[in-house]
């Protein structure tokens, strides 16, 4: 094959001490690469690095604190979203749906709870989320 012919193919070395096949270990590489963009998520969304306190167990339960908060948000687009959203990153989540604006209104036997328009959270989204999260729900017999 000469030179330029595909521009998408690169020619990778690599040395291991890996003793399996080459497609087992490439498998393993792009496993790890799956890893770190979830690290990577994390730090957008909950701010894992943001350890600004001078004692070593404040930072240690903010650190916490931030890994529970990314595992529920995931759990929260895996269980609850519907299929059109659940690619959209937990910074995404954050800014689209979790961050609108709103009121909650109290009357005599019930709430209102009113929403801010926006093109992400519509109505009918909002509803699907919320029969989803019903669903789940535990209902002892």
């Amino acid at each position: 094959m000469e030179k330029g012919d595909d521009a998408r193919q690169h020619d990778h070395r690599v040395r291991t001490l890996f003793a399996r096949s080459i497609k087992c270990l490439v498998r393993f590489y792009n496993h790890r690469g799956t890893a770190e963009q979830w690290i990577k998520e994390g730090k957008a969304a909950t701010h894992w690095t943001r350890l600004s306190c001078h004692r070593f167990r404040a930072n240690e339960v903010r650190l916490l604190l931030g890994v529970i908060a990314y595992n529920l948000g995931n759990l929260l687009r895996r269980l609850v979203l519907p299929l059109a959203i659940q690619s959209w990153s937990l910074t995404s989540l954050q800014q689209r749906l979790f961050k609108t604006g709103g009121r909650l209104i109290r009357h005599a036997r019930y709430f209102i709870l009113q929403l801010a328009e926006s093109h992400h959270l519509t109505p009918t989204l909002f509803r699907q989320i919320v029969g989803r999260i019903e669903r789940l729900a535990w209902h002892p017999t």
